[in-house]
């Protein structure tokens, strides 16, 4: 938001739909700005490998499982790490199969406030800023962020990049279910679809990667000219 004082450190949250962008965007304006990176959804994926990988199914065994187990987090914006009890799963929790099962793992109300709480944590430790995206960043995770963006597109353009993103792997229908029914579900949770009060939105459907990183680094004074 112009007119936002400049501090020496700074936050930015980013917040926003399936397809709308956040990662490639924040990683750029993290990039640009020289802050660390956090994708919240990530951790929400290491956690559904998990639970996968151990075949829990049972909320409370879920909820315990995952509290328990140790997240690391690479917050460096040109190479995002995650791994979970020791093991690098940044590749396995893009698997389709994560894909279709992450929404009810982050519908566990017990998950997430184990997993907003390591989030806060991250954020706070995080010693020259950070640009940390998801979908109740600007609402819970960061709400006193410095710089806070809903990013939105339609839902004919989420599809198609998260298409190009997947590529063959997954046909689309299957990318149109993941994207459009996820939202759905994790809107029970989280209030993504709607931009709170002080909440800038921005609309990515027409813009480029580039022009949407400009957009969003143009709200912090010390780069908007103001």
């Amino acid at each position: 938001m112009p007119g936002l004082p400049v501090t020496e450190r700074l936050v930015i949250a980013i917040d926003g739909p399936s397809g709308s962008g956040k990662s490639s965007t924040s990683r750029g304006v993290a990039d640009r700005l020289g802050l660390a990176y956090l994708d919240t959804g990530a951790m929400y994926r290491a956690a559904t490998w998990l639970v996968l990988h151990h075949g829990l199914t049972d909320p409370d065994v879920v909820a315990s499982r995952v509290a328990a187990a140790a997240m690391d987090f690479v917050t460096d914006p040109s190479a995002p790490t995650i791994s979970i009890d020791g093991t690098d799963v940044t590749e396995a929790i893009r698997a389709p199969e994560v894909s279709r099962a992450v929404s009810s793992v982050a519908t566990n109300l017990a998950v997430r406030q184990d997993l907003v709480a390591r989030q806060q944590a991250i954020v706070a430790a995080a010693e020259h800023g950070i640009v940390v995206e998801g979908r109740d960043i600007t609402t819970v995770v960061a709400p006193d962020a410095d710089v806070r963006v809903l990013l939105v597109a339609d839902p004919a353009a989420r599809v198609a990049r998260r298409q190009a993103e997947l590529g063959d792997r997954v046909d689309h229908a299957a990318v149109t279910d993941q994207v459009i029914r996820r939202d759905r579900d994790d809107s029970t949770v989280a209030a993504f679809t709607e931009a709170a009060p002080g909440v800038t939105v921005v609309d990515s459907t027409e813009l480029s990667l580039e022009q949407v990183i400009d957009v969003i680094c143009g709200l912090v004074p010390e780069h908007s000219g103001a």
